[in-house]
């Protein structure tokens, strides 16, 4: 089993450091200060009493769970024995170069180096270090001891090797891990998330529909549909036939915008961020902000427990 390392412990790192321990993996993970480690043990803590309350740990397993998990706040500390790293830092290129730079210098060749970016290049950031090919992208999505899904992207020089510990590694977590062959902006799931976002910009900006009833266009039609399909099967359900008749004469008036929209534009110069200021598309205010993640974590859970993942 991978000696593991998580570098960084905010809402995705100490997410994948709890699902490697749920799985029986000694973890350590890395906090800039105390008040950084602190804020990921209080999540961890509340992640386990949410998956007791539900029926997915048993008696006293919680305690275990959490006593697999190092926080340290010295990167020496952390990285000294692992022989699997994945890293958690902001989505800013410079700043995962930095890192990944000082620990190719101070772990062994044959530790792996994962980086949880959403979308940077992983040959960018690979880079900057003596030894390439060991350097992969292990993509988790929030929350990410709950989302099955992880997205293993190779770089120009990833190895096999790596690419091959890398699955095993997620295959022990019980995740469902895909491998993304060819390096591209946004990878797989992201750029076929935003290529549904960019057409929900247009349709608004176009006055089609407003935005709670493009949601729930969404989450009433293909939103189950898809959970259970993916778009190829759909499309194989649904006949190829049509979907070609469909595709030639929708794919031209579909939105080409290149940028994101007005309204979001205009949303972001006035700080209303979302849920994280209070205020975006929807007013995010404490009950609200409640009941949508309460919803969505509910929703996850009863998807684990009907399927494993």
């Amino acid at each position: 089993m991978e000696k593991l390392t998580i570098i960084g412990c905010g809402t995705m790192g100490h997410s994948i450091a709890l699902c490697a321990a749920w799985r029986g993996i000694y973890v350590k993970m890395f906090g800039t200060d105390h008040a950084d480690r602190e804020r990921a043990e209080c999540g961890i803590i509340r992640k386990l009493e949410t998956l007791s309350q539900n029926g997915l740990l048993k008696m006293g397993e919680s305690e275990q769970v959490k006593n697999r998990i190092v926080a340290t706040t010295s990167i020496d500390e952390a990285v000294g024995e692992s022989s699997f790293i994945i890293e958690t830092i902001p989505e800013k290129l410079d700043l995962k170069k930095e890192l990944f730079r000082h620990l190719d210098n101070i772990c062994a060749v044959d530790v792996i180096l994962a980086s949880n970016t959403s979308g940077l290049s992983p040959s960018a950031i690979a880079s900057v270090t003596a030894v390439p090919e060991r350097v992969v992208v292990t993509h988790f999505w929030n929350p990410a001891h709950l989302i099955p899904l992880v997205e293993v992207v190779r770089g120009e020089k990833t190895s096999d090797g790596t690419v091959k510990r890398a699955l095993a590694l997620l295959e022990v977590m019980k995740k469902k891990p895909i491998e993304v062959r060819k390096e591209m902006p946004g990878f797989v799931a992201n750029r076929l998330q935003f290529a549904l976002f960019r057409e929900a910009q247009f349709l608004l900006e176009e006055g089609v529909a407003s935005k709670e009833d493009i949601d729930a266009a969404v989450i009433y039609s293909i939103g189950r549909r898809l959970s259970v399909t993916g778009p190829f099967v759909s499309a194989d359900m649904g006949g190829l036939d049509v979907f070609a008749s469909i595709s030639d004469y929708l794919f031209a008036s579909l939105c080409k915008a290149e940028s994101s929209l007005p309204t979001l534009k205009n949303l972001v110069e006035d700080n209303k961020l979302g849920s994280k200021s209070g205020n975006g598309y929807y007013v995010w205010d404490a009950s609200f902000s409640e009941a949508m993640n309460n919803r969505r974590e509910m929703e996850l859970i009863r998807f684990y427990k009907e399927t494993g993942f």
